[in-house]
């Protein structure tokens, strides 16, 4: 049974059941205590409902006390207004009262801070005051009675527990009217104050809106932007890309073979991936020179010479733009900013003496470098403005970082072997720094298993690889010891201090004022090594003014004059400190003839050093912007910080030809092989090896960096041909059809030879187009 006298407007839960005690409330002086429900059943107990009668002049408050204690009386917060019956005018007394205003006996009450009642009572667990109570709508108390409100409106209930529809009055629903009359209560108080909810969207509009992210994404975009500029900075490679090729159409035309060949023998015969079709007789001809094997699946796709050029020139591209990408990524992972990583993948991939590789691919595709260090990088936890952060570790990034400079090391050695010994010494120097910091703190670094297993195994397949494709290498200077480099190979193309501030003839701002420089150069193409001076500039700002620390600034130094140093090969005090021991002690490193290539390194390290300048200047204006009210001149001085990037980007700007390369002879489509094209010599073969790739014949042509002994016989034995000894000896070797091309025997002795009868021979003679054919 619930009691209470009206216009007091404090109904109060109390605790009961049937092991409590029930304890007297202290109630108001002159008011009457409210007598316990009482129930049968223990399970059931229901929570009594005190409303107390305070009379005028008296504003005391009667609070719930907790399980097991007393009833605690509020203290009066001024006298109270005379309550007033329902409908009543005066029943804003009800509404203005001490007891509802601010004494909330659900918040205010002593009894109630710190030991809520409607969390702590075990009367309340599972009947919750708060909703089961006077105030709500399904309180235990108003079973099978009227339940009082707070302004003393009573309010009939079901049997059962169940209220009565349609009889939710009083004020603690709703306030009255200005007439006296009931508002009606919704089933939300403030369901009219509440926003709209938003409508479930489609999979349409998810999907739209899933798009939309991705292509706003700074990763997206700096993706489209290194695409964009690679097309804009290597035209017009792609005005004509079936016909013409960047730089010159010789060692292009050997690397379009290199892709057509390894995609092709993939699917045909992968088990005759390293006997080509060219060179023939010989054995593990496609370790010849660097394979570009990693290009194999674009190898895949098309036949034919047009498609292979097709194939050399977006893959041209897109090294480009994979390389400005991969320094970004690098410069963002260690901490710098937005344009000033944008500047190190601007400088790393358009570096003036890049413009003199032009023709080298495998130079060229260069970006899976810093791209697998930063994945590396990211996977570990670190980064050289922030350090080493275990937090951030994540051995997904590892795999990918090994699996990209696994990919990269099977482009080619002339770049991919600095790249292992530098990666097999940052491992290394890792493991000791873990050692001695664990030494000196005397804990464990954290690492974990999986990110540990992660490098064990991505560390194994990168190595892995390289055994791969080192073997074949290997096989061929056990046939071919001649084709070993020597020290004195090396000392022809090491440049001098002076190719560090000389642009090729390729850079359109350099290359003219610098041609009396060139001249003084043996080989200039591999001697030309200015990796921009507006490079030099920033790197040389970095040291004074950057986010990175000074110990990390002085490394990078350390490391862009360690780097020059190697670069120069035997110029430097001889090589004896640098280059010689390198050359001579370490596997493979006598392969690499040209030691100016080197100096990728050092234009990555630059680039970094430029990076952390050009990221304080950013943040140095962003803060100057933030402070200015109004913020003018705050979109000029940010617009200024593109102004290094814009003179790194016009640095790189080059005058780079694309000749248009000789037509495939009718006559090479339809020769049955073996074959020999004439003349042969290293620049014809090249062209002779892309023809090839129709069909693929065995053919004796190739070109590469050495010419094995069989080829030179067979040239110069074949400088009489159509006669007796000649025929006998490529009859010999396999040989059953000779090409002669007519447009290139002028000051030839086929000049002279090409018409004469060979009847006597026991060889048939075609003229097709342009070409004889002889068979053999």
């Amino acid at each position: 049974m619930t009691t209470g006298q009206p216009g007091t407007g404090s109904a109060r839960p109390t605790p009961t059941g049937a092991d409590a005690e029930v304890r007297p409330a202290v109630t108001a002086a002159g008011s009457t205590p409210a007598q316990p429900a009482r129930s049968s059943d223990p399970a059931k107990a229901s929570v009594e409902t005190t409303a107390d009668h305070t009379p005028p002049g008296d504003g005391a408050t009667t609070a719930p006390a907790p399980t097991g204690g007393p009833v605690i009386e509020a203290a009066p917060s001024g006298p109270a207004k005379k309550a007033a019956p329902h409908g009543d005018k005066g029943d804003v007394a009800a509404k203005d009262s001490d007891a509802t205003k601010g004494d909330d006996p659900t918040k205010d009450s002593d009894a109630t801070k710190g030991d809520d009642p409607t969390k702590d009572s075990d009367a309340t667990k599972g009947d919750d005051p708060t909703k089961d109570s006077d105030a709500t709508k399904d309180s235990d108390a108003t079973r099978d009675g009227d339940t009082t409100r707070g302004d003393g409106t009573t309010t009939k209930t079901a049997k059962d527990g169940d209220t009565a529809k349609g009889e939710k009055t009083g004020d603690a629903d709703s306030p009255d009217k200005a007439d006296g009359e009931a508002k009606p209560v919704t089933p939300e108080r403030w369901e009219a104050f509440a926003s709209a909810p938003e409508p479930k969207p489609s999979i349409v509009s998810r999907a739209g809106r899933a798009v939309g992210r991705f292509l706003i994404h700074e990763w997206t975009l700096a993706s489209l932007g290194a695409l964009a500029l690679a097309v804009l900075m290597t035209w017009p490679t792609l005005r004509y890309p079936r016909y013409t090729l960047p730089q010159d159409y010789w060692d292009p035309s050997l690397q379009a073979w290199q892709m057509a060949w390894s995609g092709h023998i993939l699917l045909a015969d992968p088990a005759r991936l390293w006997q080509s079709n060219t060179f023939f007789p010989e054995l593990w001809s496609f370790a010849f020179s660097d394979t570009l094997l990693g290009y194999a699946p674009a190898g895949m796709l098309g036949s034919g010479p047009e498609d292979a050029i097709l194939r050399y020139n977006i893959m041209f591209v897109l090294a480009h733009a994979l390389a400005t990408l991969g320094a970004y990524a690098l410069a963002r992972q260690l901490g710098a900013g937005r344009i000033g990583a944008a500047v190190a993948g601007v400088s790393y991939t358009y570096a003036p003496w890049l413009l003199a590789q032009a023709g080298h691919l495998h130079v060229l595709s260069n970006g899976g470098i810093p791209l697998a260090l930063a994945m590396l990088a990211r996977g570990h936890g670190w980064s050289l403005r922030h350090g080493y952060r275990p937090e951030r570790r994540h051995d997904g990034w590892v795999y990918a970082g090994w699996l990209v400079a696994a990919w990269q090391l099977s482009l080619g050695f002339g770049i991919g072997l600095p790249f292992a010994y530098f990666l097999a010494g940052a491992v290394l120097v890792a493991a000791v720094l873990f050692g001695v910091r664990r030494l000196r703190t005397g804990q464990a670094v954290p690492f974990g298993r999986r990110l540990f297993a992660a490098d064990v195994l991505g560390g194994v397949l990168f190595a892995s690889v390289g055994l791969l494709m080192a073997f074949p290498f290997f096989k061929v200077t056990e046939l071919h010891p001649y084709a070993e480099r020597t020290i004195a190979d090396i000392g022809l193309f090491s440049p001098p201090a002076s190719g560090f501030v000389t642009a090729p003839a390729e850079s359109r701002i350099w290359g003219g004022l610098h041609e009396g420089a060139r001249a003084a150069l043996p080989w200039h193409p591999e001697m030309t090594l200015l990796p921009g001076f507006v490079l030099y500039a920033l790197a040389a700002g970095g040291l004074f003014f950057s986010v990175w620390r000074l110990r990390h600034r002085l490394l990078l130094l350390a490391g862009v004059l360690v780097t020059m140093a190697f670069a120069m090969g035997t110029r430097f005090f001889d090589g004896t400190v640098t280059y010689v021991p390198l050359f001579e002690h370490v596997p493979g490193w006598s392969a690499l003839r040209t030691p100016g290539r080197l100096m990728l390194w050092t234009t990555l390290l630059l680039g970094l050093l430029a990076a952390g300048a050009v990221t304080a200047l950013t943040d140095r204006v962003r803060e100057l912007t933030a402070q200015r009210i109004p913020s003018w001149p705050g979109p000029w001085l940010r617009m200024a910080t593109l102004l290094p990037l814009l003179l790194v980007t016009v640095e790189g700007l080059n005058t780079t030809p694309h000749p248009v390369v000789p037509t495939q002879p009718a006559a090479m489509r339809a020769a049955e092989g073996p074959l020999l094209v004439l003349p042969s010599n290293q620049s014809l073969d090249q062209h002779v090896m892309l023809w090839s790739t129709s069909g693929f014949p065995d053919v004796v042509n190739g070109g590469s960096g050495f010419t094995p002994r069989q080829l030179d016989d067979v040239r110069r034995v074949s400088q009489s041909f159509p006669d007796q000894t000649s025929v006998d000896y490529l009859r010999t070797l396999g040989v059953r059809t000779v090409v002669l091309l007519r447009g290139q025997i002028a000051g030839t002795p086929w000049e002279v030879t090409v018409n004469a009868p060979v009847e006597s021979l026991g060889i048939t003679r075609q003229e097709i187009g342009e070409a004889v054919v002889y068979r053999l």
